[in-house]
């Protein structure tokens, strides 16, 4: 989602100047076979808002036991702007705390949700570790002369706005693991 905002100069005119968003987000989860990967993909659906974006691939891991790839991505800047937003005020407030230490140098931002929180309906921002996690990405558009990090907080900043003009999530919580 683009939003246009006008500013005004010394000499009275107005020139637009659009709050930048993201090229694509994308959300990987994966789980071994004996799991429900129906229970999955639901929690994926409900965390981007839209079943067509997501998809479930069936797998062998390196040993030859099943495993579940469910992805979750969109590829146009609209919808993928807009699902940051369905991560709710909370956890935007925590990604743009953090912001410097997870946008790099290619101007992505690299999140991960505890998977067992989402499949229960929370959003919860979670670190490398013992519990399961749902990993995403996204590029934030970033142009010559821009600052990354500015960029990557007015885009959160205008998500975390959405969010709580939505009411998102909807029936979630967060923690801080």
């Amino acid at each position: 989602m683009r939003l246009m905002v006008w500013l005004r100069h010394a000499q009275g005119e107005c020139h637009s100047r659009r709050v930048m968003g993201v090229h694509h987000i994308t959300w990987i989860a994966t789980a071994s076979g004996v799991c429900d990967a129906k229970v999955l993909a639901d929690a994926m659906c409900w965390l981007v808002g839209d079943s067509e974006a997501v998809s479930l691939e069936e797998s062998q891991s390196h040993h030859g036991t099943p495993i579940h790839l469910i992805e979750a991505s969109f590829k146009r800047s609209g919808k993928a702007t807009k699902s940051l937003a369905r991560l709710g005020p909370t956890a935007l407030d925590l990604l743009i705390e953090e912001i410097t230490e997870r946008v790099t140098e290619d101007n992505e931002l690299h999140i991960r949700l505890d998977l067992l929180e989402l499949i229960g309906g929370r959003i919860r921002i979670s670190k490398p570790g013992r519990r399961a996690t749902v990993k995403g990405k996204t590029k934030f558009e970033v142009y010559p002369g821009d600052d990354n990090i500015v960029v990557a907080r007015k885009t959160l900043a205008h998500a975390r706005e959405e969010a709580l003009h939505l009411g998102l999530p909807e029936d979630a919580g967060l923690e801080r693991q």
